[in-house]
């Protein structure tokens, strides 16, 4: 992990939500860990055997948040998949997805962990971002149904997307960022999830 004192200008996400002014600086930590894995599966594994493997994970990001809030950061950024991995289908990756709200519901999930469903994942990086005082980035999976009257819509009837989300020191959502669809079923249903520009390198290629 390393620990860093940075303009505003380097992390526009994290730093929209840190609402700043523009000179001023604040120190950040970038953090990078061995991301434990799920088994390969051809078939959608239960959303209780997800769970664990994602809080296997997130024990890993606790160790690496509270040494930063330690060492004075305002602000760390957590890996890309750090929290699920990538060695997925479209299928497979969906017991892994949570529904994100939009950031204006004013919503910690911390707190208030039913307010808008079933959302564990939410609900720990929350916390680790209320009880250390300090903004947490992570990048997790969102999910949004969708119907016929949309012609994009895919044929399971939900979007999933991979996302960006950021709690500030109080535990509050502040920030959701979709940074790619991931429910394009024409191919992409048989490609395996990596990073975004992976991907897009190797799904969507002709």
């Amino acid at each position: 992990m390393s620990i860093s004192c940075v303009p505003k200008y380097a992390a526009i996400l994290a730093l929209s939500a840190l609402g700043v002014g523009a000179v001023d600086t604040f120190i950040d930590a970038v953090y990078e860990h061995a991301v434990k894995l799920p088994n390969r599966t051809e078939t959608p594994v239960p959303r209780e055997e997800a769970l664990l493997l994602m809080h296997k994970n997130i024990d890993v990001l606790e160790k690496a948040v509270k040494l930063a809030a330690r060492q004075g950061a305002h602000i760390v950024v957590t890996p890309e998949d750090g929290i699920y991995g990538w060695v997925f289908t479209r299928e497979t990756l969906y017991p892994y997805l949570e529904a994100i709200p939009e950031p204006g519901v004013n919503w910690i999930p911390c707190t208030e962990p039913q307010r808008f469903g079933y959302t564990p994942e939410q609900e720990r990086l929350s916390c680790l971002a209320k009880d250390n005082s300090i903004y947490v980035v992570a990048n997790i999976g969102d999910k949004k149904p969708c119907n016929a009257s949309d012609p994009q819509c895919p044929p399971d009837g939900r979007y999933q997307y991979n996302t960006d989300v950021v709690f500030d020191s109080e535990g509050r959502l502040v920030a959701r960022y979709h940074k790619g669809v991931e429910s394009m079923h024409r191919r992409l249903s048989r490609c395996i999830t990596m990073t975004w520009k992976q991907r897009v390198a190797s799904c969507f290629q002709s």
